[in-house]
């Protein structure tokens, strides 16, 4: 199963392995991809990845995570973008982008930090400021505009990020938004700014092209989201343009889960059952057998992170202990 195709809209990945997006806090102040960037997304596609996710790449200068992320902001970051796209293909895999905003996790010193209430993310780090309705909208477009330069460097498809205790999964979270207007309060208030992200990056996406959105199932604190809580409000806006949810956890808040070997597997289950979507699940998956098992379980795709640092040609790797016959690149193939 691990290694049987997937299709989505028009896009047809090889096998069900997927690399998430991981930050390599390698680009310039300016967001552009480097070298660094290059090598290190091209090697996963040697590798074989059915699906390559680009880390967190800033939608607008003060969305960064840090002074050393990737950006979509303006059109000269559009080809050292494309460059790398256009070597994954050729590579055999495909490639994706996952647009963020860090609200108030943004740890640039100098930039204002925001978030839909004014409450810090821990005792110390800095307070937020709360967003008007005027300076959401100007954000939505910010994302729509990050889209069309996406689109213009050939991804394959978008992710947009809405875990991890960045600016749209503050909006989803009851411990973070505390907003008394329509953008807080019910599920569907909270869940009102993603839904308008996804409309705006649907609206300038070519009909083929799959949108992903990936999400925190749990918050683990009392009076946070579960997996039952993310559904309700995935439902609420799923047909605006919603493809594939790419299921992790945590981090709006500095609580800290206790993690095994596919730990989150559980909540994906759990989101496609509720939502009838495909879903990418994983959590520290390390052997090829577990990751058979996990496609097994009715998640669809797998992602490997931590271990696709390890070892960018897991996939061939895991093939061959699975008795799966797939192709090399030609000149690795004496390796078989």
């Amino acid at each position: 199963m691990l290694f049987t195709p997937f299709t989505v809209r028009d896009l047809k990945l090889k096998n069900r392995i997927v690399m998430p997006p991981m930050c390599m806090y390698s680009a310039g102040n300016d967001g552009q991809a480097t070298d660094w960037h290059y090598a290190h997304y091209v090697t996963r596609a040697v590798g074989q990845a059915g699906l390559i996710i680009v880390e967190a790449t800033g939608i607008e200068e003060a969305g960064r995570i840090s002074a050393n992320d990737l950006g979509l902001w303006n059109d000269g970051q559009i080809d050292s973008l494309k460059r790398i796209v256009a070597a994954v293909q050729q590579a055999g895999s495909k490639i994706a982008v996952q647009l963020n905003h860090a609200g108030r996790k943004c740890e640039v010193p100098e930039l204002e930090i925001v978030a839909p209430s004014a409450i810090s993310f821990s005792k110390d780090s800095r307070k937020p400021k709360a967003l008007s309705a005027d300076e959401i909208h100007r954000i939505v477009e910010k994302f729509r505009l990050a889209a069309q330069r996406a689109v213009k460097a050939g991804f394959d498809a978008i992710e947009i990020h809405g875990a991890h205790g960045y600016l749209l999964n503050q909006f989803l979270s009851p411990l973070a938004n505390q907003r008394m207007d329509q953008y807080g309060g019910s599920a569907e208030n909270r869940v009102r700014m993603l839904g308008q992200v996804v409309e705006a990056v649907r609206s300038v996406m070519p009909d083929g092209m799959p949108l992903f959105v990936r999400v925190s199932a749990h918050d683990y604190e009392t009076g946070g989201n579960t997996p039952e809580s993310v559904s309700e409000m995935l439902n609420l806006i799923k047909n605006k343009g919603i493809d594939v949810i790419h299921v992790s956890s945590g981090a709006v808040t500095p609580a800290v889960p206790r993690v095994y070997p596919g730990y989150q597997i559980g909540f994906a289950v759990a989101i496609k059952e509720l939502t009838g979507l495909p879903v990418i699940g994983g959590g520290l998956i390390t052997e090829p057998l577990q990751a058979e098992r996990i496609i097994k379980a009715d998640v669809d795709m797998v992602f490997l992170a931590r271990e696709l640092l390890r070892n960018p040609y897991w996939p061939l790797q895991a093939a061959r202990e699975l008795g799966v016959k797939t192709d090399w690149p030609v000149p690795y193939e004496r390796a078989k």
